[in-house]
């Protein structure tokens, strides 16, 4: 049993599915593998992550490597309903659609857990938060899982340093191959395909603040760049400000960039960094936008109790006027703008993060036993197993020390 909007959507689902396919090597040769061997016959398998072609074909891998899998959507507004039926059809259990009410949105989270999965791949760390709060009879069978990003990450850690957690996490969005490439590069140009496509407007002569310098952010702002933009980035971190400097972005606190910025972006994962005292500093027809899991990044309730209209202008645009006048516009209602309102991040990019995700979840089967009640990173040899990938798919080669030159870089003499 499922629940979706309509299955009649599924063979416009198929044909994403099958474009993201053809552009997802490494994943491919994954599900090479994991046909031949099997690794997670028998097992189940919940997945929480943003429900679109991507994800839909790393959970048809997990399938064919022989797990039954239920999945849901990390985010309400992610979710494409086309591609949840084609799940379906594929034989996957999928509770999942675009908006739903928030009942229902936590009640597709409690059924994609009902069937007791062995395994978890989550996003944002709401299947564990769940399975740890209102699931804790289905916790014995979890082995173990991985977590797609920061936020969940913050989550995770704070469990296991009280004792709380109860299997181990792997954390996939620490590895290498995950905050290089996915999180800078995949960041930095979805955010502005989401942008660009939401508001129509030109990016080029313009000043973007960018809140939060860790490596989304550094990619939300080498983009900005790219297009034309003047950058400003706010920073809470003295290393990662001066970092910000060195690459050539102007740094100054938030109240004093909220003067001057025709566009923000958040890519904190904190509460509130765009908030009241700065809505007062800004300019008339400023943009918001978040790029950070959950909607708390930009504080809505006092926008709204700042403003004495507000209307939507456009798909996925909030127009706030404030008394003063000014008008001030938040996109995708402070969600994903890069999946909330555009298609997320490349399927090239995400083929990288999606193989580390299911290497890592081999790893923890294979390994729960030993490994503890922990969050861990992902394993080195994984990590670099997926690059050698990308780099075969691309047709590159590498060099390889010489048995001199190892036998050089191995003694201190």
């Amino acid at each position: 049993m499922s629940i979706i909007k309509d299955i009649a959507l599924a063979s416009e689902g198929h044909l994403k599915i099958d474009w993201v396919k053809q552009n997802m090597p490494v994943l491919n040769r994954i599900r090479e593998q994991f046909e031949k061997e099997k690794p997670f016959q028998g097992l189940k398998v919940a997945i929480s992550l943003h429900l679109e072609a991507k994800t839909a074909y790393l959970a048809k891998v997990v399938q064919a490597g022989g797990a039954e899998v239920a999945i849901t959507g990390s985010n309400p507004l992610s979710t494409q309903d086309d591609v949840a039926a084609a799940l379906v059809e594929d034989g996957l259990h999928v509770f999942s659609m675009y908006n739903p009410e928030p009942e229902l949105y936590h009640n597709m989270m409690l059924k994609t857990l009902d069937f007791g999965p062995d395994l978890i791949i989550d996003d944002g760390g709401d299947l564990v938060s769940i399975l740890h709060t209102e699931r804790r009879d289905l916790l014995a069978n979890v082995r173990g899982g991985a977590e797609e990003t920061t936020t969940g990450i913050v989550r995770l850690k704070a469990m296991e340093n009280k004792g709380e957690l109860e299997f181990p996490m792997v954390a996939v969005n620490d590895a290498f191959c995950k905050y290089l490439f996915d999180n800078r590069y995949g960041t930095g140009q979805s955010v502005w395909d989401g942008v660009n496509h939401t508001t129509n407007l030109v990016v080029a002569g313009k000043t973007v603040v960018v809140i939060g310098y860790g490596w989304c952010g550094k990619g939300v702002a080498l983009r900005a760049k790219g297009l034309g933009a003047k950058v400003i980035v706010t920073e809470i971190d003295a290393i990662k400000a001066t970092e910000a400097i060195m690459d050539g972005f102007a740094v100054m606190n938030m109240e004093e960039a909220a003067k001057h910025g025709d566009y923000f972006v958040t890519v904190t994962g904190n509460i509130n960094v765009i908030r009241g005292v700065h809505y007062k500093n800004m300019k008339n027809g400023a943009i918001m936008c978040n790029a950070g899991h959950f909607d708390i990044e930009i504080n809505k309730p006092e926008l709204d109790a700042m403003s004495v209209s507000k209307r939507r202008v456009r798909k996925d645009i909030e127009e706030y006027q404030l008394e003063d006048g000014r008008k001030l516009y938040l996109l995708a209602e402070g969600r994903l703008v890069n999946l909330a309102a555009g298609n997320g991040h490349p399927a090239e990019i995400m083929d990288m993060t999606f193989a580390l995700q299911a290497m890592s979840l081999k790893y923890v089967n294979e390994n729960y036993k030993s490994i503890g009640k922990q969050v861990l990173n992902v394993p080195y040899i994984i990590d670099e197993q997926v690059a050698k990938y990308k780099l075969e798919a691309l047709g590159i080669s590498i060099d390889s020390l010489t048995d001199e030159q190892a036998k050089y870089l191995d003694s201190w003499k």
